[in-house]
């Protein structure tokens, strides 16, 4: 599985459903839609400052994540971004992964 941070903000429309159904109704409805696709929940929390939510989940891969991406930003009442999160691991992997690139002008 892969993981996957959202940070989101609300329109005017999805903070007026936020005051309706309370903070943890989102939360709960993201941990659906996130089970929904196979994957889990990590964390949910609500912020100050641009974004309003952020979110970790897994997710089975990238094409579930663009899914959730175009059916939340859709709706019109959050705007989303997507961020593909590593491990250490990982990076430990691209970073004796041999690639063969050239510099501009090099």
């Amino acid at each position: 599985m892969a993981k996957y941070l959202w940070a989101a903000s609300y329109s005017t429309e999805g903070v007026k459903g936020v005051l309706k159904e309370g903070g943890s109704s989102r939360r709960d409805a993201i941990e659906k839609l996130v089970a929904d696709l196979g994957g889990t929940l990590e964390a949910f929390y609500f912020g100050f400052g641009k974004d309003d939510v952020y979110v970790i989940a897994d997710l089975p891969d990238n094409t579930a994540a663009a899914a959730v991406s175009l059916a939340v930003g859709g709706t019109g009442s959050v705007r989303i971004k997507t961020t593909v999160l590593l491990t250490p691991d990982e990076v430990d992997r691209a970073a004796h992964t041999t690639v063969g690139y050239r510099a501009p002008g090099k």
